[in-house]
């Protein structure tokens, strides 16, 4: 499960930091000036955060791995489709767009593991998760570098574009392999023995139950918490 997440994870961040990459050929082939490209990196960030709480408040409803598929399947499409912008405006929207796709993804991935990992394992399976980001560099850059500059011009598209399409097909596919990979709780595995099935989902109670609460703590008196 771990290394399935890590994939989707290092799957994740590289389409996310490839535009600086197509930035090398792009900018000039569509005109767009220095303050152009960072305010389209920039609205990236903007869907994201808009879309985050109400993307893990669905994924919460429908279950994880739809939620997660769903996610993957419309970042590919969307970081896909950046393969043909052709100015500012198609520029900002789909970046914008790729921000609202991938709201909520990563911590869809950490409430996942909740749902598979006692308390005592829950911060060595998100470390083992989370680093993908820092391999997805080691990964990333020299196989962008190397789509920009061995990819010769084909069907009208040039190597930037390519390197958008390249990158972007993972996503869809892992999307796809998300809805038959990942089992939603352990109760529904067919892999897991009935005994160990049993004992993870007791356990995962077990450590659920002391910090539930119940009571009215409005909205207003969190904002104002220092930690928040």
């Amino acid at each position: 499960m771990i290394p399935f997440l890590f994939l989707l994870l290092v799957v994740n961040y590289l389409d996310r930091v490839n535009i600086g990459f197509a930035a090398l050929r792009m900018n000039a082939d569509l005109g767009l000036s220095a303050s152009a490209f960072g305010f389209g990196a920039s609205i990236f960030f903007v869907g994201y955060a808009l879309f985050e709480v109400p993307s893990n408040l669905i994924l919460h409803k429908v279950g994880a791995r739809v939620w997660i598929a769903r996610i993957l399947v419309s970042w590919g499409l969307v970081s896909g489709c950046m393969a043909f912008v052709h100015g500012e405006t198609s520029f900002y929207i789909l970046r914008f767009l790729l921000g609202v796709a991938e709201g909520g993804f990563l911590p869809g991935i950490v409430y996942y593991l909740t749902q598979w990992f006692p308390i005592e394992h829950r911060s060595k399976a998100n470390s083992g998760v989370v680093a993908a980001t820092a391999v997805a560099s080691v990964v990333g850059s020299p196989l962008s570098g190397a789509i920009l500059t061995y990819m010769p011009e084909a069907l009208g598209l040039r190597s930037w574009q390519w390197m958008f399409l390249f990158e972007a097909a993972p996503a869809v596919h892992l999307g796809i392999a998300v809805l038959f990979w990942l089992t939603e709780r352990p109760e529904a595995a067919r892999w897991l023995p009935a005994d160990e099935k049993t004992w993870l989902a007791r356990r995962l109670r077990e450590v659920e139950n002391p910090s539930a609460t119940e009571g009215d703590f409005p909205f207003w008196r969190v904002a104002r918490l220092g930690r928040v």
